[in-house]
């Protein structure tokens, strides 16, 4: 989610040298912004279905991807409207946006990568003690 940062700066910055730089810059800021969104919506989603503490609760499977979806759609709504706001600024605070949005995303994001990565070196308890509904002996 960070390389989306550097990613539409470059854009930002180069986009406009010429149509085959455009292309390319437009296709690496895509592959990093939209690449991590399409692993969060599918791969999280599916990754809680086979979660233990989920097991046989189609309700709350159900509540967990509707939630994820739902916020996707959230911001594929809010997009267009702070983006036609800004856009009466420069365009420039179109990618600045889009800067502070990839960098709350990023932020959100590491907590839960920080936690994953301690459950797969080993460090269980902690990792279940920041996350109680996780949890298997609950």
């Amino acid at each position: 989610m960070y390389a989306a940062i550097p990613a539409m700066l470059v854009y930002h910055f180069y986009g406009g040298v010429s149509q085959t730089v455009n292309i390319l810059l437009m296709m690496v800021a895509g592959l990093f912004v939209n690449g991590p969104y399409a692993l969060i919506t599918t791969a999280v989603s599916a990754d809680l279905g086979t979660h233990k503490s989920l097991q046989g609760d189609s309700r709350a499977l159900a509540t967990v991807t509707a939630i994820i979806d739902g916020t996707g759609s959230a911001g594929a709504a809010l997009g267009p409207l702070l983006t036609g706001f800004l856009s009466t600024l420069g365009w420039q605070a179109v990618f600045y946006m889009l800067v502070v949005g990839a960098l709350c995303a990023g932020l959100l994001l590491t907590r839960l990568v920080i936690a994953e990565i301690r459950e797969k070196l080993g460090y269980v308890d902690e990792v279940l003690a920041s996350e109680p509904l996780l949890d298997e002996r609950r």
